[in-house]
């Protein structure tokens, strides 16, 4: 009976380091330039955090036998004045090891907080380090390099529209083997993002394939994916929109609304990524298939 208990200890304690997540920050030693800053710690309540000051990203990993080599860098909202670290954040990188995809939580920093030394294009470049991080340790996290992609809610979609479409920010600094990197996504998924977007968005057909969505009654966010979505079908890319008839702006994974449709939502986004060979199968044709139609006489 002892040994049956010792053993069920070791076998929670196993289970209890592969499921936890950790942080990492994006550059050793704090932001080149603003290394003084590193060490003002963050305040977090409730569902937000603020000052952040030392960018960081918190891996969530799949169980190693669910693991299909997808990743995910996922950037919260809160704009641009703080972060939503919880619905935003931690439960979506939750979701996505339930479904064999590795998420990084961004926390960038906040141009907009009060007393805030930074500027969107520091947040811009708090995004592009995220992605290259996960490429530069794709060994170590076993996923593959050329499917990491992006998904940003609110201000995060704003910084996640401009990874995808507008060309990086200067390196922080002198730069490093990390900044060699890759920072553009295989893929992106903006969800309800912010009107901010890059000077010098380009679309082509190579473009990253997207999604995204958008209540209809969001007075701030719903025209914007719209805007992505025409630019997008000019240049003959891959896009997908979901238009919400209601819901609002923050419906977030659909977990305090008693919307059906925003209650599904999240398996939009699953049936998306499995569509797009992202979950550990190959992507189905996408031609169409019409059964024969009789000839009209």
């Amino acid at each position: 009976m002892k040994r049956l208990a010792l053993f069920a200890v070791c076998l929670s304690f196993v289970s209890g380091v592969a499921s936890a997540q950790e942080r990492f920050p994006l550059w050793q030693g704090g932001v080149p330039g603003f290394e003084a800053r590193a060490s003002i710690p963050e305040i977090s309540q409730d569902w937000w955090t603020k000052h952040v000051n030392n960018p960081s990203v918190t891996a969530y990993l799949p169980d190693p036998a669910k693991a299909n080599g997808t990743a995910v860098l996922v950037v919260p909202g809160g704009g641009h004045a703080l972060l939503v670290t919880t619905s935003e954040g931690e439960a979506v990188g939750k979701w996505y090891t339930d479904r064999g995809v590795a998420a990084f939580v961004l926390r960038y920093r906040l141009f907009r907080e009060e007393g805030s030394p930074y500027t969107l294009e520091d947040a811009r470049a708090d995004t592009e380090r995220g992605m290259r991080f996960i490429r530069a340790h794709a060994d170590k996290f076993h996923v593959d390099p050329h499917r990491v992609g992006v998904m940003g809610f609110s201000a995060g979609g704003e910084l996640a529209r401009m990874v995808t479409l507008s060309a990086p920010v200067h390196a922080r600094g002198k730069g490093d083997a990390i900044d060699l990197m890759p920072a553009r996504p295989d893929f992106s998924i903006l969800i309800f993002p912010g009107p901010l977007h890059g000077d010098d968005e380009v679309v082509t057909k190579d473009a990253p394939p997207i999604f995204m969505a958008a209540a209809d009654d969001d007075q701030c966010c719903s025209q914007p994916p719209i805007d992505i979505l025409k630019l997008y079908r000019q240049a003959g890319a891959s896009a997908e929109l979901h238009i919400y008839r209601a819901g609002g702006h923050a419906y977030n994974l659909g977990e305090n609304t008693q919307l059906i449709a925003l209650k599904h939502s999240p398996q939009q986004i699953e049936d998306w990524l499995s569509d797009s060979g992202l979950l550990g199968h190959p992507a189905p044709p996408t031609a169409t298939h019409l059964d024969p139609q009789p000839k009209v006489k």
